[in-house]
């Protein structure tokens, strides 16, 4: 599955997920929810680009 970056350096990876946000692993970037955000600078989905 693709990583993606947020602009301040966060790589969302989808093997791992974001479990301290109720992410669990093995889920896509697609397919987190539309109100997810960048655990570590807040930015929205719509920042990230393909890593």
């Amino acid at each position: 599955m693709q990583k993606w970056e947020c602009p301040c350096g966060y790589v969302y990876d989808p093997a791992e997920g974001d479990p301290d946000h109720g992410i669990k692993p093995g889920t896509s970037f697609e397919d987190l929810p539309d109100d997810w955000c960048c655990p570590v600078c807040g930015a929205s989905k719509d920042a990230f680009s393909q890593a």
